[in-house]
């Protein structure tokens, strides 16, 4: 049996074997003869014929002018108990809404009559099927002919079943493969990815012409996408067909009036010849990217495009050339240069992934860092009003900090270390919005800083109802029963502790609180007073003519001496550097524990770094050492280890470089110890800029002053004009608490039989940014989520980390990537230390830092 009969058949058979009737509407009568051609296999119920419709028996009812005879000839059949199958035949109407069918219209009338469905009952309780003869014929007609073709042969209104027949019997007839030239050429798939196929390689068109395959083309062309080609050669013929589909695209993607300059090129006719250009369009950036990179780029210079006056609301969703990108981008930093952050952040996630976008790294990271920009300058405009809650007194400025207003320095910490990490400087555009919000992130600082340094100086420089920094120890370490790690964190402040939050999976128990460092905030003061003891004796001296801090009889003024001292007074705690522990084993490090009720894990990075290189190099490795401090807690619970407490000696400032405006004088006079903020000693005068404190003043058993300045300027002295501390603003005073109980699950530090696979990265390392692939086997009952760490090591230390990803979501604060099964993500990796030789990429799970999959060993040759 021909297609047509086996098309039409084989959606009946569906039909009556999930509703057992079918009404059969025919308004047309074109399918009269498709009911003479079914097996008659006897009779039915009323003696109606039984037919084979494929694998069903059904009986055949057919409407002969009587409705009420057909609806009498059903009856017996629906009075069964269990009704034979049914197929009932209704030529010369169709269905219409609210029970009424409708006539063909007459040689007068354009449209026939209505009468009221006596068959309501029938199609309610089964199907009614209304097929259409072109449309059925169109998809038989294509398994052997191009659409310009069959556009010829169904043509005719007289068109009738059994001409569609006579076409199909025909071509099963033809000798040889595809009755298509077209075809035989380009091989099998629908108009489209034909059309396609060609546009994109002309390496096709000698083939066709030596085929006489171009008249067929162009009909082709014309017949889907409503494009005229005449007699142009290929070449012409494939140069006016892109500019037809892409500007076509665009102009169709626009939300105003095309610009005059394209009225050159004509409009598709119909709306479905638009539809079919636009789906032209994506197949070819989907499945011939780089050919439509060349073409669009090509198009976009020939036309001049960018030069056209193009208001950036009104492009669409769709880039169907590179200047849209580009336009998009400016206009999203104009409107955070206008402080429409809202707005810019809508743009932003609505159009950071596009085709121009994807293709590119450095694309993607000029949109990400318009996206951190939108969102630091929305945290700033939302603190601000509420700094006016202050209230004046010392501790709801604390409050306020550590419930929301933490929040601006945390986006500002998010878009530097982005900035520094990017291969490519953000564009001029882009740069105008960046020293704007960096402008108003430092205004919000200010404002900070002064309203707090002013409430606490009112308040005698006390802090009531907030933990102070000396009573850490005796308060949530002392009490701990069983072993406990204890960190101290040179310079994390109060939102990095923030941020480490979100990347402590599996924690119990887990608390971030504030506490009031004590002042001046530097190293050897508040380490010291995160000892045991100094809660009850504490005091900041002159000792040989540094700052140094005294609990008891005991002088500090380092880091050896802080070390004698907890060694005298908690002989069997073990005392262990951060990236020590990180590099050794998980058995080697229990080895050196052995058990010890307290473990101190140090950690000078972040101040080492800050003082040494306030600049890039800092900013790219900050984030990667609350990395490192969320992997040696998963490490140490391993090691038995159940009770952490981490927290810092003080904070810090890290925005605007200081210019020459902003630099206090040294106040002179007997100076003990000088710092960019904060200046000890003995008389000397005091700034107006600045504030005096004395020692006393601040519960220290000494006879020294102390000048912190009020706002954010720093003092003539050495150190880093970006990164400092020592001074009283709420990011320099206020350190984080961050405690948590892990259990040990015993988690094995390598996953066999891992199904994460890790794909295209290089051999060797030469940029900092680099581009790979990771794939999550697919599982047969499971299509969840699988979440990811993806991280750079470097003798045991994470290095850089996963920044961007395509086709996977990224949760930037805690690193981690949710990934379909088997569905590739493209992802973007950033190495963050350009001092390594070797790093390896470790895909981990989030929650234990068991490895699921890494790579060889990786050089790192930066700048070949």
């Amino acid at each position: 049996m021909h297609g047509l009969h086996q098309q039409i058949a084989s959606t009946l058979d569906r039909l009556l074997r999930e509703r057992r009737i079918v009404v059969f509407y025919d308004l047309r009568e074109e399918f009269q003869l498709f009911f003479e051609e079914p097996e008659v296999v006897g009779a039915g119920v009323g003696d109606l014929p039984r037919v084979r419709i494929l694998d069903t028996l059904a009986c055949l009812a057919r409407f002969d002018g009587s409705f009420f005879a057909l609806k009498a000839a059903v009856e017996p059949i629906l009075a069964a108990p269990f009704p034979e199958p049914l197929l009932v035949y209704v030529p010369g109407y169709a269905k219409q809404k609210l029970g009424k069918l409708r006539a063909p219209a007459g040689p007068n009338t354009a449209q026939g009559k209505e009468v009221w469905n006596v068959l309501f009952e029938l199609d309610c309780a089964g199907r009614s099927y209304e097929p259409s003869l072109r449309a059925l014929a169109r998809n038989e007609l294509r398994r052997r002919y191009t659409d310009g073709d069959i556009d010829e042969m169904l043509a005719p209104t007289s068109l009738t079943y059994q001409d569609v027949v006579r076409f199909l019997v025909d071509q099963s007839s033809t000798e040889g493969g595809s009755a298509s030239l077209v075809k035989l050429v380009l091989g099998k798939g629908s108009s489209e990815e034909l059309i396609c196929r060609w546009l994109a390689d002309d390496a096709w068109d000698a083939d066709l012409e030596a085929k006489q395959a171009v008249p067929e083309l162009h009909r082709l062309v014309q017949a889907r996408l409503g494009l005229p080609l005449s007699d142009a050669s290929l070449v012409k013929a494939r140069h006016q067909t892109l500019r037809y589909v892409l500007i076509n695209e665009f102009r169709a993607d626009l939300a105003s009036e095309a610009p005059s300059q394209l009225n050159v090129i004509p409009t598709p006719p119909t709306k479905d010849e638009v539809q079919r250009v636009r789906d032209v369009a994506e197949r070819l950036r989907h499945e011939y990217p780089d050919a439509y990179t060349e073409i669009a780029d090509g198009l976009e210079r020939e036309l001049s495009l960018p030069a056209l006056a193009i208001d950036a609301d009104a492009l669409g969703t769709v880039d169907t050339f590179r200047f849209e990108e580009t336009i998009l981008l400016e206009h999203a930093a104009k409107l955070i240069g206008d402080a429409h952050y809202e707005r810019a952040l809508d743009l932003v996630l609505a159009r950071r992934r596009s085709f121009w976008v994807d293709r590119s790294l450095g694309r993607l990271g000029q949109w990400e860092t318009c996206r951190l920009m939108a969102e630091l300058g929305r945290a700033v405009a939302t603190t601000r009003p509420l700094l006016k809650k202050g209230n004046g007194t010392p501790k709801s400025w604390v409050e306020g900090y550590a419930s929301e207003w933490y929040r601006a320095d945390l986006a500002q910490r998010a878009l530097e270390s982005w900035v520094a990490k990017l291969e490519d400087e953000p564009e001029p555009s882009l740069e105008r919005a960046l020293g704007l919000v960096r402008r108003n992130h430092e205004a919000l600082l200010k404002e900070m800083t002064q309203g707090y340094t002013a409430a606490l100086a009112a308040a005698g420089w006390s802090v009531n109802g907030v933990l102070h920094q000396t009573r850490i120890y005796p308060e949530l370490v002392e009490p701990i029963r069983g072993r406990i790690a204890y960190f101290f964190v040179d310079a994390m402040r109060f939102e990095m502790a923030a941020d480490l939050v979100e990347q402590l999976e599996g924690a119990q128990e887990l608390r971030l609180v504030p506490a009031v460092g004590a002042l001046p905030s530097i190293t050897p003061i508040g380490m010291a007073a995160l000892l045991p003891g100094a809660s009850s004796s504490f005091s900041v001296i002159d000792h040989k003519g540094k700052l140094a801090a005294r609990i008891g009889d005991t002088t500090m003024p380092g880091l050896s001496e802080r070390m004698k001292y907890l060694k005298a007074v908690r002989p069997e705690a073990v005392d262990i550097d951060l990236g020590e522990l990180l590099q050794k084993s998980t058995r080697s490090l229990e080895k050196q524990l052995a058990d010890a009720p307290l473990t101190i894990v140090r950690s000078q990075s972040i101040d080492g770094l800050g003082e040494m290189d306030g600049g890039l190099l800092a900013r790219q490795i900050m984030d990667t050492i609350i990395g490192n401090l969320a992997r040696a807690v998963r490490k140490l619970a391993r090691t038995g280890v159940e009770h952490f407490v981490i927290t810092a000696d003080h904070g810090h400032q890290f925005s605007i470089r200081k210019e020459e405006d902003m630099l206090m004088d040294k106040p002179g006079g007997d100076t003990v110890d000088q710092h960019r903020r904060c200046w000890a000693g003995r008389g000397a005068h005091t700034p107006a800029a600045a504030t005096r404190v004395s020692g006393a003043e601040l519960g220290y058993d000494t006879d020294l002053d102390f000048i912190f300045p009020k706002g954010l300027a720093v003092f003539r002295a050495g150190g880093d004009l970006a990164f400092h501390h020592g001074g009283p603003s709420l990011q320099e005073m206020i350190v984080p608490v961050v405690t948590l109980r892990m259990p040990s699950a015993g988690a094995p530090e390598a996953a066999s039989g891992s199904k994460v696979a890790l794909e295209g990265y290089p051999s060797v390392l030469t940029n900092r940014t680099f581009g790979m692939r990771v794939l999550v086997a697919a599982e047969l009952f499971s299509q969840e989520q699988v979440p990811v760490r993806l991280i750079l090591l470097a003798d045991g230390l994470e290095v850089g980390r996963c920044g961007m990803a395509l086709d996977a979501e990224l949760d930037r604060a805690s690193g981690v990537l949710m990934l379909q099964p088997g569905k590739p993500a493209n992802v973007a990796m950033m190495l963050t230390r350009d001092e390594v030789n070797k790093i390896r990429i470790v895909a981990q799970d989030p929650a234990t830092d068991a490895v699921l999959a890494q790579s060889a060993d990786i050089d790192v040759k930066l700048g070949m």
